[in-house]
């Protein structure tokens, strides 16, 4: 732990940066599926799902931000290189072979959907050990999350 004025105790920052770092992991995980599907996707509508998943990629990339500078500015270390985010994320790797977008598409619905229940449950443990700050951060990457996960299941095909 680095020396911060951060006026809260010790031991709740350090729950917290381990919080913060699980999540960053998957994070940087989410944005590097969401940009494979984005360059390997095919289909009719290429064009509509290849700037989805950019844009997701995007919005994605904003939460690893947030994240890793939460935990350094409660005086951790941000754990964000890509071998401890491959070594620590808690997704479902992503299949290479995927190529249709329907398939990218249910994929990467259901990475976002286990991110954004991975948040919530962190909005509860991080208030519970007494970080409402961190908690509220949590509440604005599961509210993205979810905006993320509608904005994809609105490009799959309707089932009946």
């Amino acid at each position: 732990m680095r020396p911060t004025r951060n006026t809260l105790p010790e031991d709740i920052r350090l729950q917290a940066i381990e919080l913060l770092n699980r999540h960053l992991a998957a994070a940087i995980d989410l944005h590097a599926q969401v940009k494979q599907a984005h360059w390997n996707v095919r289909g009719p509508g290429f064009i509509a799902v290849h700037e989805l998943f950019d844009r997701v990629s995007v919005e994605v990339e904003t939460f690893s931000d947030r994240l890793a500078e939460r935990a350094a500015g409660l005086g951790g270390t941000a754990l964000g290189t890509v071998q401890i985010a491959a070594a620590q994320s808690f997704l479902v790797p992503y299949s290479p072979g995927i190529a249709d977008e329907s398939e990218h598409i249910f994929a990467i619905a259901g990475a976002l959907a286990a991110f954004g229940q991975s948040a919530r449950e962190a909005i509860d443990l991080a208030a519970a050990a007494g970080d409402a700050v961190t908690a509220d951060l949590f509440t604005q990457i599961a509210s993205g999350v979810d905006q993320q996960l509608w904005f994809v299941e609105s490009h799959a095909v309707p089932v009946r």
